[in-house]
């Protein structure tokens, strides 16, 4: 029995931090011209939580180049959705895909030619990490975000070589919320801990949610200034409202009427673009990406654990955050804002870049100018156009204070997913950001 016990013990912690090396993908023509590792890191306790991972080496120098763990919005997306559609090396050929008919191809735009980038699926139910007990299932914002710091830790024992390498924790959307949590508690466990300290330089977010009164409240504003409601919806809403467009006083009948036509006029936009069609023109990728993901084929060259998962899905429907749903048996947003986490954050020596498209409407960017002005930190570089290809991109201004820095930067004519919707300029963007980090840390 004792035996028996030890065999179990010895092949549970052998799965629980697992690794490979993919050489080839269903669907590429070849071997993979970079280096791709997948793996699993067991985080909870007994790591009865199997957090599967996609790690992509730098194109560049991956001795020398920051390492980036990208995490994926929703909550409930899975890490293989920017790997290979948005931000990694591989992008999936529409014209040349269909059902049972995939073609994966290089991606020109990929974050990965500049960094070494780590996607993740989290929490358990997404992509192809999965849970071996009940309470592994459930989680929320804050224990996502502590269990993340946990995957940190444990992936650099397997990974010593990047210790050295500067981290940034980064990603999009939901993961805002996140993001600034799991920074700050990087930067405390350098200060509790002798060993294992990671070189933690700051975070990056593309449109990131951040509060659920002021992301959501802002859409008003956004809506005025671009034109989707007129000036008199706009003074009455003001007028009638009092500053509280989200959560509206039920008792307020004139206020209720005034956002009653602003929704009128709202509805039919496309709030991730607000320049897209409705229904979402990404359809098609959910589809193909589904339809790749699911054959046994890639899930066997991924080495995904035979029987771990029914169905991968691009998005985890029941654990998916929408404005208004309350929590899921499986996810608890219960996480309302972290401006405090920002402003703990300015206090370190912390390098950040926020990115927001010029036409989403899902995080306006005039409720991100807001919280980041709330900040209280001091101008270096006012507000400025950045170009590409001698074309205005967008524009960007930095906030500055001592050992601080925060780069804010629009990216004109870009949605919520402004990777999908401008991908040269999101990575001219964050190449000449991390560019920018390098020169100042060696000079």
């Amino acid at each position: 029995m004792e035996s028996a016990y030890i065999i179990t013990l010895f092949i549970f912690v052998t799965l629980s931090h697992s690794k490979s090396i993919i050489k080839y993908l269903p669907g590429f023509a070849g071997d993979l011209p970079f280096t791709l590792e997948t793996g699993y890191v067991g985080v909870g306790a007994d790591d009865e939580i199997q957090f599967f991972y996609y790690f992509v080496e730098s194109q560049g120098d991956p001795a020398h180049d920051p390492l980036l763990i990208y995490l994926t919005g929703g909550p409930g997306t899975s890490g293989l959705f920017p790997f290979l559609y948005q931000v990694g090396p591989l992008t999936i050929g529409l014209d040349s895909s269909g059902w049972n008919n995939y073609t994966l191809k290089l991606n020109p735009d990929t974050w990965t030619k500049a960094a070494n980038v780590i996607f993740l699926d989290l929490p358990a139910g997404v992509g192809f990490s999965y849970a071996t007990t009940l309470d592994g299932w459930r989680s929320n914002d804050t224990i996502l975000s502590f269990r993340t710091y946990e995957f940190l830790k444990k992936w650099f024992v397997e990974h010593p070589r990047f210790l050295n390498n500067s981290l940034y924790i980064s990603g999009i959307s939901y993961m805002g919320l996140l993001i600034p949590i799991i920074t700050l508690e990087v930067y405390k466990g350098n200060e509790r801990e002798t060993q294992q300290q990671m070189n933690i330089k700051g975070y990056l977010i593309v449109s990131p949610f951040t509060d659920r009164f002021f992301d959501i409240n802002e859409r008003l504003e956004f809506a005025h200034r671009v034109a989707l409601i007129s000036d008199e919806i706009y003074q009455s809403t003001v007028d009638t409202c009092r500053g509280n467009y989200a959560y509206p006083d039920p008792s307020n009948a004139l206020c209720l009427y005034n956002l009653q036509r602003v929704d009128e006029c709202t509805s039919d936009i496309n709030f991730s673009n607000i320049l897209g069609t409705v229904p979402d023109d990404t359809a098609e990728i959910k589809v193909i990406l589904d339809g790749w993901a699911n054959e046994k084929e890639v899930q066997k060259a991924l080495h995904v654990r035979e029987g771990t998962i029914d169905v991968w899905e691009k998005t985890n429907e029941t654990i998916h955050y929408t404005f208004g749903k309350n929590d899921s048996i499986y996810y608890q947003y219960n996480v309302f804002s972290t401006i405090d986490d920002h402003k703990q954050l300015v206090t370190k020596n912390c390098q950040v870049l926020i990115m927001s498209g010029d036409h989403d409407m899902i995080i306006p960017y005039v409720a991100t100018e807001k919280w980041i002005k709330s900040l209280n930190v001091s101008i270096e570089s006012p507000w400025n156009p950045w170009f590409v290809d001698t074309q205005v991109a967008g524009y960007k201004m930095t906030y500055a204070t001592a050992g601080y820095s925060l780069t804010y930067a629009t990216v004109k004519g870009a949605g919520h997913s402004l990777q999908l919707n401008k991908p040269k300029e999101a990575s001219v963007l964050v190449e000449g950001w991390l560019a920018s980090q390098t020169s100042i840390s060696d000079s």
